[in-house]
Formats: C-alpha cells, sequence, structure tokens
C-alpha cells in the first residue's frame, strides 16, 4: 500500500507509473489502483521469493525513493 504524504508531489505519477508497467511486464505485478479519495493506492505483486523481495521491490517505487508517499508491505493470504 502507498498512502500520500502531505507532501505529494503529482509528478511523481508519471515514474511510478512506469514502474509499476515494468512490473507487469516482468510478470510481478498482478493488479494496481489508487483508493476513490485518492489518499494513495496500492498494488499486488506476483511471482515473488519472499517478503524480503517484495519489500526491496517497493522500495525502488519512484514513491518511495522521492519520498512522496509511505509504503507499507504486507503478505496477504488468501483463499
Amino acid at each position: 500500500m502507498a498512502m500520500r504524504r502531505p507532501s505529494f508531489d503529482d509528478a511523481v505519477i508519471a515514474p511510478h507509473l512506469a514502474f509499476l508497467d515494468e512490473l507487469r511486464a516482468a510478470g510481478q505485478l498482478e493488479m494496481t489502483g489508487g483508493f476513490s479519495d485518492r489518499i494513495g493506492g496500492a498494488y499486488v505483486l506476483v511471482n515473488i521469493a519472499s517478503l524480503d523481495e517484495a519489500q526491496a521491490i517497493a522500495a525502488r517505487d519512484p514513491l518511495a525513493l522521492t519520498g512522496t508517499s509511505d509504503l507499507a508491505v504486507h503478505e496477504w493470504n488468501t483463499r
């Protein structure tokens, strides 16, 4: 999950979307989307070996690199 900080800058959206496109091309992104209240969004990673790997991927997200959003990675046990 990515939650916008008060300092959020719309200029980071294009690099973030490019980052997500790269993940999708690599077969690592299942779905993504913003929250309707515009406070942030979420994306679901797939084909990831570990929680540590998922956290490393999220750390490369331009949202995290610019400090405009707080990213949290959760392991999701689906049924």
